[in-house]
């Protein structure tokens, strides 16, 4: 095979969300976030596999997404669409039964005049200024949207990865100001908010970065590994260079392998020379720049030539890897390109 092998755990990925509901409050319900096609990961296996872990209720960005994983989970989960009801998804919303996050007054004109009766939420901006509705905005309709009953009223935390940031506690402030005692489930917090406490869950929670092994839920379970196939040897001779514009000159002999993945796979230019790879638990750098479709690795210390080398495994998971390119495992994730072989597992067995 000359691709990689991404193998993905989705035993590890339902521990995590597991995990991520234990972690809120005992009244709370825990959906799940599998927008972006699950993070990279691929929605059709890992959203079935969260459904049957006992998820019911799942995020995704845009209506055609959901109308993708409506098709996959069938009738019955609930699902939400973060962007609201934008023009031209009215036919979607109403006939897969999609839940749009309303963001604006527009999108609250639309849908209620489109699709009268059909359930929606509300999305307010507390103070990320990115999504959702002004609190003046709010103020305006709220009367005659809550007469409708949304389903959830729901804000984002900006710096819920940051504990410390006073923006956290204004954000929850602005939120139970804007919603107290309106009598609407309501929800706050993804992984970071769920880490903050019980303070920021209310009714529902949204985990999504935690349960696919990243940042800020440091014990999370690693959910990837990402394994590149070695396609060529060499020796490379004192004083020679290897890869593009003279990347890296070797000083000694050097024992070079050539493995099947570049940036094009989604493997960043900026791990060229300061990335490992790993042959089982002994690191071997990377030298040189990365190639559109080839990374070149140092494999002088090892004892034979090995068939593969890993970028992302026990040692060096996602956040590791995107520390490297000073970027965050969200980008990582997202960015694992489609020639990769997916191979996922599940009870130890793919």
């Amino acid at each position: 095979m000359a691709t990689g092998t991404l193998t993905i755990d989705l035993d590890a990925i339902c521990a995590n969300w597991r995990a991520m509901d234990r972690a809120s409050a005992a009244s709370v319900q825990t959906a799940a976030v599998v927008k972006a096609d699950a993070y990279g990961l691929g929605a059709a296996r890992v959203a079935k596999a969260l459904a049957q872990a006992g998820a019911r209720r799942f995020f995704v960005a845009a209506a055609e997404e959901g109308a993708m994983l409506r098709q996959i989970l069938g009738p019955g989960p609930e699902i939400n669409v973060l962007s609201g009801h934008m023009a031209g998804d009215t036919d979607m919303i109403g006939d897969l039964d999609l839940v749009p996050m309303l963001n604006s007054l527009d999108q609250i004109t639309r849908h209620l005049e489109a699709l009268p009766g059909k359930p929606f939420g509300i999305q307010l901006d507390t103070g990320m200024n990115r999504l959702g509705m002004e609190p003046d905005d709010w103020a305006a309709v709220a009367g005659i949207v809550l007469d409708a009953r949304p389903q959830l009223l729901m804000s984002h935390l900006a710096c819920a990865d940051m504990p410390e940031a006073d923006l956290n506690l204004q954000q929850l402030e602005t939120f139970r100001a804007l919603t107290d005692g309106l009598g609407i489930p309501r929800s706050l917090s993804a992984t970071g908010g769920i880490l903050l406490g019980p303070d920021y869950h209310f009714d529902l929670t949204r985990p999504g970065i935690g349960m696919y092994g990243g940042l800020p839920y440091a014990q999370a379970r690693p959910a990837v590994t990402l394994s590149l196939p070695v396609i060529q040897t060499r020796i490379v001779e004192a004083g020679e260079y290897v890869g593009y514009a003279m990347g890296w000159q070797a000083s000694a002999p050097t024992h070079v392998a050539t493995v099947a993945a570049g940036y094009a796979d989604g493997l960043f230019r900026a791990f060229g020379g300061k990335a490992m790879l790993w042959a089982g638990d002994q690191a071997v750098p990377v030298l040189g720049r990365i190639s559109m479709d080839l990374i070149t690795a140092d494999i002088s210390a090892l004892a034979e030539v090995p068939a593969a080398l890993d970028i992302l495994g026990p040692h060096q998971g996602v956040d590791d890897l995107a520390a490297v390119a000073g970027t965050i495992g969200y980008e990582v994730l997202t960015n694992l390109g489609p020639r990769y072989a997916r191979r996922y597992v599940t009870g130890g067995k793919a």
